[in-house]
């Protein structure tokens, strides 16, 4: 509008005369260079230390490195090692004005540190924005960051989305509370059951850092054992780090902590909390106001200040494997946590993983067991039915139970609820052979059948009916179920016992705790809810199903979740009794019956590393299409001493269907290729998968490859 224009034409009226002096200001304003956050054009730099060095949060392996930014001045005192930045990434040489690089697309990263000049000869682009002057990156885990990333052949960026929860604005406005001094010493309590319990914890309020692993005793003491173990590390003015398998169990040992050292001395750090709630938490364990941490699998990278102890629960358990890149194992993270930061470490279990086994074969760590006497006085009566007992059993047709199994039930309804553990939830069953247990399959697809209610046959994978079935392996005509469903057990349990009632715990819904009453609860491995007082009985049906999965862990998982149902089942002298329908003669069932899970442990060690497989070796597992498999093999410089195993074809990933991981996407066949190196040389192969998946991302080119390092299921 020009300032000529009164109120004529058209009777509109003019802006006032004070409204036109501040347009033509801020016009004459407009011809000064300003500087514009995020591109800060014109903007001086900061006069000490103008580089600052960034992570960017790109994930991509050719990209797992530093890049160098100028840090403007405005940002010069927000702009410290360790805080949240965002920056522009992707903008070429030919995008440089006044000296500056400009362009590309705003990205998150880290600010890893500051310094004089930087080692990049061209224009560097400015710092966009620091997002919070929070540092949450310190050099500790910074540097077990990059330790997981080059164990497992990943990128940095990919761990840290691992180990740094999301921001959350309001957590971070809130101040955290001061340090509470450090506690006194515990006694020893139920830890003296253990030959050298009382030592371990004298070392750790001592100032030492033992290593041991752990084969606890059954029943619930459990967790008030690990609290003290925390304390221990407490008082001596250390912090302590604690990993467990799932929420229920974080709530125990969570509970536990407060009974011992009341609240505000430990942090828990769950998916449940909520992410402002559990940002928070993080929060005061980094600032220092906090140093014990009880959490799930991320926790095994909270940053506690001064760390004394790493401990891991139930290492076996599969929640303690990362589905997310570069799918690391907490009990591995927490072996680095202990080497690098040289504090003690403790991995507990009911059980015995192949894996803690051979950190006692190697001296690296040391046992902490029970003598036989004790083991004795606190472990349930196990008691077997094999195949040939049910053959001769009338009971176990006719209801699915044998007779042994329905007496327990029976006798110990009479004090007290009865676990029954099935192998898998849901309701409607798989069958095989009744005379040589092949699986029963369609015969227009080959799919699996299943028994629906009104008692047909059906192919699970096309829907058809199956009216004529027989065995093609032996010719029978009988069929059994290969494994039955929680809700299917519960329901012929109720019509078996209808004064007594009957509870299920699976995926869907979990129970935490059931009362001291008289009760059948059906529970999936891993669900079982804990009874108080313990369960007079305990039935662990389909054990052969258990055992006869095709892979390498097959017995040693099938061996914890029954010791881990076991163990919640009241001592032999209380009445306890636990009954497995299993072969009496299989090496897991006779561990179970001795309570000798290490024992079990030792020998698969043993067998390992007589054929070369892990943990005694180290293994890699490719996949992807066949041509891109075949391609990135023979693109890999593997160590000499490397050993290829296949590729071999996956199982197919049928549509509709849960993807497992490492299965292949619905509709596409993949193959899987391992390959294999002796002991010392799992960095050299890490190294060398990393270089050439890297070197294929930078290329663009082919279908892509998955690479795994030490995956769980390796058939």
């Amino acid at each position: 509008m020009s300032s000529d224009n009164g109120p004529g034409d058209g009777g509109a009226e003019g802006p006032p005369p004070e409204q036109l002096a501040l347009i033509r200001e801020s016009v004459r304003g407009a011809d000064v260079p300003r500087a514009k956050p995020r591109t800060w054009r014109g903007a001086a730099l900061a006069k000490d230390r103008p580089v600052a060095r960034v992570l960017v949060d790109k994930g991509v392996l050719h990209l797992d490195r530093y890049f160098d930014y100028a840090v403007p001045e405005e940002l010069d005192a927000d702009a410290q090692p360790g805080v949240r930045v965002r920056v522009r990434f992707g903008a070429g040489r030919h995008r440089v004005r006044d000296g500056r690089r400009e362009g590309g697309g705003l990205i998150d990263g880290y600010l890893i540190e500051r310094r004089d000049e930087s080692d990049y000869s061209g224009p560097l682009a400015a710092l966009a924005q620091v997002v919070s002057p929070e540092p949450v990156l310190g050099e500790e885990l910074l540097g077990l960051a990059r330790a997981v990333a080059d164990r497992y052949a990943g990128s940095l960026a990919d761990v840290l989305q691992l180990a740094v929860p999301p921001r959350s604005a309001r957590a971070e406005k809130r101040a955290s509370p001061e340090p509470l001094p450090a506690p006194p010493a515990p006694d020893a309590g139920t830890w003296a059951r253990y030959e050298h319990g009382p030592a371990f914890l004298d070392a750790l309020a001592s100032g030492g850092s033992p290593r041991a692993v752990w084969n606890a005793l059954p029943g619930p003491e459990w967790s008030e054992e690990i609290a003290r173990a925390v304390a221990a590390t407490l008082a001596s003015g250390r912090g302590a780090l604690v990993v467990v398998p799932d929420g229920r169990t974080a709530a125990r040992v969570d509970a536990a902590l407060t009974v011992l050292l009341g609240k505000g001395r430990h942090a828990l750090l769950t998916a449940d909390a909520g992410p402002e709630k559990r940002y928070a938490q993080w929060l005061a364990v980094r600032r220092g106001s906090v140093r014990a941490v009880v959490g799930t699998r991320a926790a095994m990278f909270a940053p506690v200040r001064d760390l004394g102890l790493v401990a891991i629960w139930d290492d076996g358990d599969d929640s303690h494997s990362e589905q997310h890149a570069p799918q690391p194992h907490a009990r591995d993270v927490l072996l680095l946590r202990a080497s690098l930061d040289k504090c003690a470490f403790l991995v507990g279990s009911w059980s015995c993983t192949v894996e803690a086994a051979q950190l006692v074969e190697s001296g690296w760590a040391r046992p902490l067991t029970a003598g036989r006497d004790q083991v004795r006085r606190t472990a349930p009566l196990v008691r077997t039915v094999g195949d040939t007992d049910l053959a001769r059993d009338e009971a176990a047709r006719a209801a699915r139970l044998p007779s042994l199994a329905w007496q327990a039930v029976r006798e110990g309804l009479k004090t007290g609820p009865v676990l029954v553990q099935v192998p898998r939830r849901g309701y409607v069953p798989r069958l095989a052979c009744a005379q040589c247990r092949a699986p029963a399959r369609c015969a227009h697809c080959a799919g699996p059948l299943q028994a629906q209610d009104a008692g047909a046959l059906r192919c699970e994978w096309c829907g058809r009916e199956e009216h004529s079935w027989h065995c093609p392996e032996c010719g029978g005509f009988r069929l059994r179920a290969q494994v039955v469903g929680a809700r299917r057990t519960a329901e012929e349990l109720g019509r078996a016992f209808p004064a007594v009632p009957v509870r299920t715990s699976g995926r869907e819904h979990v129970l935490d705790t059931v009362p001291d009453a008289p009760a059948l609860v059906v529970s999936t491995p891993g669900a079982e809810p804990v009874a108080e007082g313990g369960y007079a009985a305990a039935l662990l049906l389909d054990g052969w199903a258990m055992l006869g999965r095709p892979d390498l862990r097959s017995g040693e998982d099938a061996l914890r979740r029954w010791i881990g149902a076991a163990a919640l089942v009241r001592p032999q002298g209380d009445g306890g009794t636990v009954v497995v329908v299993a072969e009496p003669t299989l090496r897991p069932v006779q561990a179970l019956v001795r309570w000798d899970p290490v024992g079990f442990a030792v020998r698969e060690l043993a067998e390992r590393a007589e054929l070369g497989f892990p943990p005694v070796s180290r293994m890699a597992a490719v996949s992807g299409t066949p041509e891109a498999v075949a391609e990135f093999l023979a693109a890999v410089e593997s160590p000499p001493d490397a050993e290829v195993l296949g590729p071999v074809p996956l199982p197919p990933t049928l549509p509709g269907r849960p993807r497992r991981p490492g299965a292949p996407p619905p509709g596409e066949q993949w193959e899987r290729a391992l390959i294999r190196v002796p002991p010392g040389s799992g960095s050299a192969l890490a190294a060398a998968l990393k270089t050439a998946q890297a070197a294929r991302m930078a290329r663009g080119s082919g279908e892509p490859v998955r690479v795994r390092i030490d995956p769980p299921d390796i058939g």
